[in-house]
């Protein structure tokens, strides 16, 4: 294992430090946890609040998208492992400007068991959640399947909308209304190239060849659909685009916004090779392109590969979609 660190017992702790110390103006902590991101000046009284929660590995998912127009607060955990249920109901509290708040986080069973605990110890404190899961990976489940899904790169989408609509004034309903509007017309699938090393363990989560790929692979090593030969850019970007317009129809008139996005060690340059394709194939097919989004926006660690999001558009979460953002990860103007 090759990695710029000390301990790896303590890798999360000294990250969440480092993050904590170059962005004083944007996050800081609740109680005496530094697990606990919440967004500088929090709570915003008035405001429904949004929080996520997950393991580290990911960034920017998921403490990335605290900041303003988007998340108001998140739970760390260590290196996919997921935060436990006081952490998020201390990010909970704190974060809470008196209308509610809304979780939005991925379909995973630690998640789901431990922030369900919290919203139920939250509700004992008078504070209202709801929750809202992402379940993007079409990879993960067939569509009459579709509530076992895992919740990946999409869930950056439902984060900006929900946060743009927070921002407006809309309430618990209305955010979470729109939370759910966004992610029924959000699809991702990715291509994995490479595993990744979680510290602590010291290896490796799979072995794969230097000549093969791995369809649909979950964001943490979690097995894809299938394994294959590798293959050129335009082929990795058709077969990506194929089984997310097979599982949500685009067509001539619709508009979208499209992620390329690095699960960690695919360079920039690669995921460009890929966008050329993705534009053309969604052009030739009469799709307005509203924006792109390439680079990282959710990793697993050094992992060699992409991922390829659909957000299908229309003018209400166009609209949230362009609202202006800011947090260390993620800037829109």
């Amino acid at each position: 294992m090759k990695k710029i660190l000390n301990n790896p017992n303590e890798f999360v702790v000294e990250m969440l430090d480092g993050l904590l110390k170059a962005h004083p103006d944007m996050l800081t902590f609740a109680g005496d946890d530094t697990h606990c991101i919440v967004r500088a000046g929090a709570p915003i009284e008035g405001k429904v609040a949004l929080a996520t929660g997950g393991g580290s590995g990911h960034l920017p998912v998921f403490l990335g998208y605290v900041g303003q127009g988007l998340l108001d607060g998140c739970a760390v955990g260590d290196v996919f492992a997921s935060p436990n249920a006081d952490q998020m109901l201390e990010v909970t509290r704190r974060i809470h400007g008196g209308r509610g708040v809304l979780y939005i986080y991925g379909n995973y069973g630690g998640d789901t068991m431990n922030f369900d605990m919290a919203a139920e110890m939250a509700a004992m404190e008078d504070i209202e959640v709801r929750t809202v899961l992402v379940k993007d990976d079409v990879a993960s489940a067939p569509p009459a399947e579709a509530e076992r899904r895992r919740g990946v790169a999409g869930m950056v989408f439902a984060f900006k909308v929900a946060g743009a609509r927070a921002d407006l004034g809309g309430s618990l309903d209305q955010v979470e209304a729109a939370a759910r509007k966004a992610l029924a017309n959000i699809r991702t699938m990715g291509v994995a190239l490479s595993p990744c090393t979680v510290p602590a363990a010291g290896r490796p989560t799979f072995t794969i060849g230097e000549d093969e790929m791995e369809i649909g692979m979950g964001i943490h090593g979690e097995p894809g659909m299938k394994r294959e030969k590798l293959q050129s850019a335009d082929q990795i970007a058709e077969r990506m685009a194929a089984a997310l317009l097979a599982d949500m129809p685009l067509g001539a008139g619709d508009r979208a916004a499209v992620m390329v996005n690095s699960l960690g060690a695919t360079p920039r340059e690669e995921l460009y090779i890929l966008y050329r394709r993705v534009y053309d194939i969604l052009r030739g097919q009469g799709v307005s392109i509203h924006r792109a989004y390439i680079g990282e926006y959710a990793t697993s660690m050094e992992m060699a590969g992409a991922s390829l999001t659909f957000f299908k558009l229309d003018d209400e979460l166009a609209s949230l979609l362009d609202y202006p953002a800011q947090s260390p990860f993620f800037v829109q103007v």
